[in-house]
């Protein structure tokens, strides 16, 4: 038998590194919410994932708002495209786990929940149109807050399905926080 010696290389960057110098054990806690409301317009691709990995232009409005300190809650419409083999048109509700840092000018968020297609074209032979769909949405998002009433956001979705149309949806866009 060998005995095997494992060595760790790392490097990483503390990202709230208020008060004293130096790695923490927990961050600081938060007092209040991360986002009070904020509505976003963002544009992006649809990206089927298929062989082809056919794309076409997308775009959403979505409203977020802060429900408890580290959490918030999304609601969207999405538009995705309609050069590619499946077109939805749909609304979307999100829970997010949200951190900010930087003094509040960024703010990271991780969500998920359901998809619901109003709208669906499919060119396949069964044609698929407009029959309610339910599917996953999972997101990575940042957003860049442009002082108290601005800010940019860039998301990635993957809508996951149970009938071989997942896409992901790559947007960025400008939103008003209120």
């Amino acid at each position: 038998m060998h005995a095997t010696r494992l060595r760790h290389f790392g490097i990483g960057y503390q990202l709230e590194a208020k008060g004293e110098p130096g790695p923490r054990q927990r961050p600081i806690p938060r007092t209040t919410k991360v986002t009070n409301n904020e509505i976003t317009a963002m544009f992006g691709k649809t990206i089927l994932n298929s062989d082809n990995s056919e794309s076409a232009n997308a775009g959403s409005l979505e409203y977020r708002r802060g429900l408890w300190r580290y959490v918030d809650v999304t609601a969207s419409y999405i538009h995705e495209g309609g050069k590619i083999q499946s077109r939805r048109d749909g609304i979307a509700a999100q829970f997010w786990a949200t951190r900010a840092f930087f003094d509040e000018e960024l703010a990271l968020s991780i969500g998920v929940g359901p998809y619901v297609s109003i709208t669906q074209n499919d060119d396949l032979p069964q044609n698929r149109t407009g029959d309610c769909r339910v599917s996953a949405l999972v997101a990575v998002s940042a957003s860049y807050r442009l002082g108290q009433h601005w800010l940019t956001r860039i998301t990635w979705n993957r809508i996951v399905t149970r009938y071989d149309r997942d896409t992901d949806l790559i947007e960025a866009g400008v939103g008003l926080r209120f």
